[in-house]
């Protein structure tokens, strides 16, 4: 649908140079995610999308059909937020009829059910798509009524001209990587091989990628063909040693069995694919060493002397600026993060005002960090997206709520146990406290992006002052998981109190600070930390079931922490006995556990 302007709007619009303050290209799950954000607000907004529908990446990808975004509609809570750390599909919004669990009960939903969710979610909240309308030819203009500020012009393919005041590109990642392979084209691409099995009957079949395309691709075929050979860069990276949900997954990974039982399939290692070429020799294709032209290597048992009767290419996909008119002005990122724009932590460009980025495309920022690649992810990435737009163009606060400092413990524990957000954006998005001692309140901010803490203050656009600062974030301990580690040994998980700081899997820190950190402070930080030294740190000991609510390990140990520096008492109910186990085991009791041990012995 396409919203017509009153004639005053009409009017507003021809005066200020643009006819759309905020455009979002794409209506895949990022744009729309933002379009609900925008609509519910009120604020002047269009989406534009190439394809007729929305999510029309899902009507080609994953090319084999199944999706591999968990939807666990079963968790034995009621709590919608709870609820939304298993739920990896659906969007947010203020309806709970638009949660996925209504479209499909398979916990691997087939690509299918996407496109209608996506559809059903555009057109229930009645989001203003322009459908059809491929945009190109992206620059910069002056608005008409000051010279000194900037606006976005852009054509369709009917060479339309589009303007607004603020661009976000919201198009993915879908642009196939084509390597330099001599001889590529004698390889077939993920993106438009055969999906009929019986093309496979028989056949002996090289994978060059180890991702999960390349394992789902192998999963598919792999019972009809000889065997397969996958060749990747580096040690294969499983998303349960990891935890990044874009490592490959269990539910391709089928041809690990194969390869370590020897059933002929196999895995290969090479760390530059463009040392090679593919060369076509009696009927058949090899991969050759660009060096070597003999036809056979050296060694007669080198792998690379096998014969095959297909390579196919699974090397993942870039970004695509080709709708810039000027592509020196969108700098990819480097090594890692090439297939992705550069941005600032604040998801906007670092060369051209007003140009943000939203969805896939801003993984850069957490790449094999956290899980801002996927639905799951970025549908919380896109809501501090719109906070900050929000703020920076609606002069409108960023979303925060104040209470009296006694209801501080409570406050965390209820967030550490039911937001989605820290829970899936771990280590990125982060809850802020602003604590004022003298008026004994403070200020709760959620979901911030915590490369942005020292710009606080202009990001929220709630004064600090001399308030000091806590955060709350998720984390996984930086030690004892990996592609090397053993990460299912015997003693993998902490349960002693004393030692939360060893905690290795998703638990909740504490960081506080007694003034807000710096620029400088936080260009210091390396990987893995994520924030400056704090002047106090709280490790909030991991649980088995991610439920922080235990009162020995969990609650207790946290009231101490908070009223170790806020120096207030912070009342819970606890019983004599559950103050007597506490002060065995703690360093220090809490403040209505010392009125009764005041006078007694504790043997």
């Amino acid at each position: 649908m396409t919203l017509i302007p009153s004639l005053s709007e009409a009017t507003n619009r021809h005066t200020r140079g643009y006819e759309t303050e905020f455009c979002i290209i794409g209506a895949g799950p990022a744009g729309i995610q933002l379009g609900f954000f925008f609509e519910k607000s009120g604020m002047d907004y269009i989406i534009y999308e190439r394809s007729n529908i929305s999510g029309s990446f899902f009507v080609k990808y994953p090319r084999h059909g199944k999706l591999i975004s968990i939807n666990k509609r079963n968790t034995g809570s009621s709590n919608k937020e709870f609820n939304l750390r298993h739920d990896w599909n659906s969007l947010l919004s203020d309806d709970d009829s638009m949660l996925f669990r209504h479209y499909s009960s398979d916990l691997f939903p087939h690509k299918d059910t996407m496109i209608k969710y996506l559809n059903d979610f555009s057109k229930h909240f009645r989001l203003n798509i322009m459908y059809n309308t491929e945009i190109s030819n992206i620059r910069m203009a002056t608005m008409l009524d000051n010279k000194q500020n900037m606006m976005f012009q852009m054509d369709d393919q009917h060479s339309n001209t589009k303007t607004c005041r603020v661009l976000i590109v919201a198009t993915g990642i879908w642009k196939p990587y084509i390597p330099d392979l001599p001889g590529v084209e004698l390889t077939e691409s993920y993106d438009d091989l055969s999906l009929d099995p019986e093309d496979y009957e028989a056949k002996s079949v090289m994978i060059l990628g180890r991702g999960n395309s390349a394992f789902e691709t192998a999963d598919a075929i792999y019972s009809k063909t000889n065997f397969i050979h996958m060749v990747g860069r580096s040690r294969i990276r499983l998303a349960w040693e990891t935890h990044y949900v874009g490592d490959v997954r269990a539910v391709n990974n089928g041809l690990l069995d194969t390869y370590q039982l020897k059933s002929l399939d196999g895995l290969l290692e090479f760390s530059n694919i463009s040392a090679f070429r593919v060369v076509s020799e009696g009927g058949k294709l090899f991969l050759r060493d660009r060096e070597i032209m003999s036809a056979m290597h050296p060694f007669d048992n080198d792998p690379l002397n096998t014969p095959y009767d297909k390579i196919i290419r699974c090397l993942g996909f870039m970004f695509d600026k080709s709708i810039f008119n000027s592509e020196s002005l969108i700098p990819l990122g480097g090594g890692r993060i090439a297939k992705y724009p550069r941005i600032r932590p604040d998801y906007q460009s670092p060369i051209i005002r007003g140009l943000f980025f939203a969805g896939t495309i801003a993984h850069s920022l957490d790449y094999r960090k956290s899980a801002g690649g996927f639905v799951h992810g970025f549908r919380y990435t896109a809501r501090a997206l719109f906070n900050i737009l929000r703020q920076k163009y609606k002069n409108k606060s960023w979303p925060c709520v104040r209470l009296p400092l006694t209801d501080l413990a409570t406050t965390i524990l209820k967030r550490v146990n039911e937001a989605s957000g820290l829970y899936q954006m771990f280590s990125i998005l982060g809850d802020i406290v602003l604590i004022d001692r003298e008026e004994e309140h403070f200020k709760y901010i959620e979901e911030f992006p915590l490369r942005m803490l020292h710009n606080l203050e202009y990001m929220t656009g709630i004064r600090i002052g001399k308030m000091s600062v806590l955060v709350v974030v998720l984390q996984y301990g930086q030690t004892f998981h990996g592609p090397q580690e053993d990460v299912f040994r015997i003693d993998r998980a902490s349960s002693d109190p004393l030692y939360a700081e060893l905690s290795n899997f998703l638990h909740p820190v504490l960081y506080y600070y007694d003034v807000l950190p710096t620029l400088d402070d936080m260009a210091a930080v390396s990987y893995p930390e994520f924030l400056p030294v704090p002047n106090e740190i709280h490790h909030v000991l991991e649980d088995f079931t991610t439920q922080w609510d235990r009162q020995q390990s969990h609650v207790e140990p946290l009231h101490i922490f908070l009223e170790d520096f806020l120096k207030i008492p912070l009342q819970i109910n606890i019983s004599h006995q559950e103050c007597v186990l506490v002060s065995l085991t703690m360093n220090k009791s809490p403040v209505n556990c010392r009125q009764f041990l005041d006078g007694h012995s504790v043997i």
